[in-house]
């Protein structure tokens, strides 16, 4: 576990304004286990307590929802200099961070509500809410040589359920707003982008006489790794005012016109991230002294650039490994217990 990394996950999230994206409720960590009273978790705003009252049972996939949206964020950054840091005993989970509209903040409510949407959808086709199930609306003719069965994942009810939630507080007409609710969505729409057809054999011997299919969610992975290149590739932005009906209202357009423009499927951001290279509190950076990095990498995980070019440390590092596995008839491995000395590099 990386320095600052939290080990317990948070278990309620609650899709928070554009300066405090995510909040967490710690006193939740047993949500699931207990009815859940709406009124006492902080945070919410009205639409989002009516909301909670009226899909009460489906509340601990959201929660679970945020958290595997947390889980791969850390994974997909955990060998950069931010590696999605979160806080303990903090509304808002990842501290000052996500305050400005930066690549981060645009990834993390991508990842978040690609999330809710994820841990919704498969619940929902598992059976544990009552007011949803499976999708029977894309029945059709069957294919050639398989048929539909099984049950196809609502993907349309998850997608809405994260809709009306994590966007309740994104109605203002700036441009944070605008960019919360557009990076949402593209999260959103990527569970859309990666359902695939999964079949079942049936017959005699696992022969094929007659398949089934249905429509899946790929592994939250599969999610991860093309929102992480979608960050990657994320459009700069700038804010532009114009005045409505309404009153004055922000909207966004591309800073550079010679990029193709961002589609509703790609990041937006309009401010510049920080290094992350030392602590500050102001941006919620820790700073990467410490942090275990990879001697041989020339990319951002490399000792050179990880550290900032402030160079790093070597220690030794004795660890006990299983070695010399041999699998017995039947049924069981057996293993010696080896040690072995590893070089561990971190930055100064």
């Amino acid at each position: 576990m990386e320095p600052h990394e939290q080990h317990e996950y948070c278990d309620f999230v609650n899709c928070h304004c554009s300066y405090r994206s995510l909040a967490v409720g710690h006193q939740y960590s047993s949500l699931g286990s207990q009815p859940i009273l709406c009124g006492s978790i902080p945070g919410l705003v009205p639409k989002q307590l009516r909301f909670c009252r009226n899909y009460v049972e489906i509340m601990p996939s959201v929660a679970e929802g945020v958290k595997i949206g947390i889980q791969e964020c850390q994974h997909q950054f955990r060998g950069r200099r931010w590696n999605c840091t979160t806080i303990n005993d903090n509304l808002a989970i990842f501290g000052p961070v996500l305050d400005k509209a930066t690549r981060e903040s645009s990834f993390v409510h991508a990842i978040a509500s690609a999330g809710v949407a994820f841990a919704v959808t498969r619940a929902c086709a598992e059976g544990s809410a009552t007011i949803c199930g499976c999708d029977n609306r894309h029945k059709g003719p069957p294919g050639e040589g398989w048929k539909w069965g099984g049950c196809s994942e609502d993907v349309e009810f998850g997608t809405m359920v994260s809709r009306e939630f994590a966007d309740a507080r994104e109605n203002r007409p700036d441009a944070r707003s605008a960019m919360n609710r557009h990076n949402n969505e593209a999260g959103r729409m990527s569970l859309n982008e990666k359902m695939f057809l999964k079949c079942k054999c049936h017959g005699l011997s696992g022969s094929c006489e007659v398949k089934t299919c249905w429509w899946s969610q790929p592994n939250f992975r599969v999610i991860g790794d093309y929102m992480k290149d979608k960050y990657d590739s994320a459009s700069e932005m700038v804010v532009e005012k114009h005045r409505e009906s309404r009153g004055w209202v922000e909207t966004l357009r591309p800073k550079y016109n010679y990029f193709k423009p961002p589609t509703e499927r790609d990041l937006v951001y309009y401010e510049t991230s920080p290094n992350f290279c030392d602590p500050n509190p102001q941006t919620g950076s820790f700073g990467t002294r410490d942090r275990v990095c990879n001697l041989t990498s020339h990319g951002i995980d490399g000792c050179d650039l990880l550290c900032c070019g402030r160079g790093h440390n070597t220690r030794t590092e004795r660890r006990k490994e299983k070695c010399d596995c041999v699998f017995h008839w039947c049924c069981y491995v057996s293993c010696k217990e080896c040690v072995r000395v590893y070089d561990v590099h971190t930055c100064k």
